[in-house]
């Protein structure tokens, strides 16, 4: 069992003991608090807050027992229902609340779910706000409504078409030019609710034909839900069979888009941020942000439109944070997650699809066609497992003074910067594991970088023992 708490939300393995899982116990604690928060943040009795959850199979469950906390706490609730993360961010703006919490966790298997917890702009919390949280959710002086005080819970089940609406709003979403190229789509939704909005949104554009799989939101995910090559097979596969122009995978709360060309081969994900910025950067001038961890292609391109380029911290927060200070007309991460600041600070596959079938169309290039148009950097995705005993900011301080030699950034982690390649280590938010991301201008250049310096790794851990 698993339960990580930390200032992106509070994510955990459903069932187990108190403190050592996702439990009701642990629900309570941290929604309780967060309701706290808000209160104290907003200085309202009765604060509104948006509910949405993704379709996996504790959804219900966990849906209940946090709404049921909000009404105790005298918090007003608009519960969405089954709904991605980027509508549940919109919805916050839509109904003008306080906050919201999206119940998903993400990429994390079915047996995980998580509160994502929201501000009043819609945007994930801060570094700090998510700090205070977490201290307030180990007061035991907590303290519930009376009766007449009770919150109160409406629902709203029109959030995912009102999120379309605005997309298909959006200056550079040309349905025309869409509607005109007939395209033939194929969509893997991972049984969750992408199942939903991505089938509505391509019906919206007016693409010519939708192929669905795996689009019924049961939370009985196929495969492991997150949109990498090696787990994308069966739509790359369908892709060849049905001739499809296009497919598009989505993680189980939509907010991170992996794209596979008409050829069945993954267009990968770390260019899904690419493509789009090239296609927005040809009509709006200016700058782009990506994390530390995310391809040097971005730069590349960003450049080629005499734009300028940002790196942040890994996670959504530092990412939305970099690019208001740096004006960023696009910005997100590799792992397919498209920001497009003129819809709303927050990664949306949505919008990255409806961005992506305007680009092809309006290019009159295939999918393939557009891949070959930017540089090939390779990247090795590596994890290393810990104990909580270890002391990973120890290990990581003892690697750059390894490096001293070379260019390394403590920004996240450490990146140490050789010479057309570069490493990135990081102690995930989500997982008790070290990633280690690697890039160079091949595929086999990259995994022995990632390998090396897993191998500096151990021995600074064998030699800490």
């Amino acid at each position: 069992m698993a339960l990580i708490t930390s200032i992106s939300g509070i994510r955990g393995t459903i069932g187990g003991k108190e403190g050592q899982g996702l439990t009701p116990v642990d629900i309570l604690k941290f929604t309780s608090a967060y309701a706290q928060w808000v209160k104290e943040d907003t200085g309202k009795e009765t604060p509104l807050l948006i509910l949405g959850r993704d379709a996996r199979i504790s959804g219900e469950m966990v849906n209940h027992l946090v709404c049921g906390t909000l009404l105790s706490c005298g918090l007003d609730v608009i519960d969405i229902g089954l709904t991605t993360t980027p509508t549940a961010e919109m919805a916050v703006g839509f109904h003008n609340a306080d906050g919201g919490i999206i119940l998903t966790a993400s990429h994390n298997p079915k047996q995980w779910n998580a509160l994502k917890l929201l501000n009043s702009k819609g945007e994930f919390l801060s570094a700090a706000d998510g700090e205070k949280i977490l201290e307030l959710s180990q007061k035991k002086d907590r303290k519930f409504a009376e009766i007449q005080n009770l919150g109160i819970c409406t629902t709203d089940d029109s959030c995912i078409e009102k999120h379309i609406e605005k997309i298909l709003e959006l200056e550079l979403v040309d349905v025309e030019a869409i509607k005109a190229a007939r395209f033939i789509v194929a969509v893997d939704a991972v049984n969750s609710t992408g199942g939903i909005a991505v089938p509505m949104l391509l019906q919206a554009l007016g693409v010519g034909k939708i192929i669905p799989l795996y689009c019924e939101p049961n939370g009985d995910f196929p495969h492991n839900p997150e949109p990498l090559p090696e787990n994308i097979n069966d739509i790359c596969e369908l892709i060849i069979k049905t001739k499809a122009d296009v497919g598009f995978v989505v993680d189980p709360d939509v907010d991170r888009l992996a794209i596979v060309n008409q050829l069945g081969e993954p267009f990968g994900e770390e260019y899904t941020l690419v493509a789009v910025a090239d296609y927005v950067l040809g009509y709006k001038k200016g700058n782009t942000v990506s994390n530390l961890s995310s391809t040097q292609a971005l730069q590349v391109v960003t450049e080629e439109h005499e734009g300028k380029y940002f790196a942040s911290a890994v996670g959504e927060v530092n990412v939305v944070e970099c690019m208001k200070k740096q004006h960023a007309v696009i910005g997100g991460e590799g792992n397919g997650g498209v920001i497009y600041p003129e819809l709303h600070y927050g990664r949306d596959a949505l919008v990255g699809i409806a961005l992506f079938l305007s680009f092809m169309a309006r290019s009159r290039k295939n999918c393939s066609k557009l891949r070959d148009m930017y540089p090939s950097f390779f990247i090795s995705k590596n994890k290393i497992s810990f104990i909580a005993e270890m002391d990973i900011d120890d290990i990581l301080k003892k690697l750059a003074k390894k490096y001293n030699s070379c260019p390394v950034s403590m920004i996240d982690g450490i990146k140490i910067h050789f010479e057309g390649e570069w490493v990135h280590l990081r102690k995930s938010n989500t997982e008790p594991i070290v990633r280690i991301y690697a890039e160079s201008n091949l595929q086999e250049k990259a995994d022995i970088l990632a390998k090396k310096i897993m191998r500096d790794v151990d021995e600074i851990i064998k030699g800490n023992e």
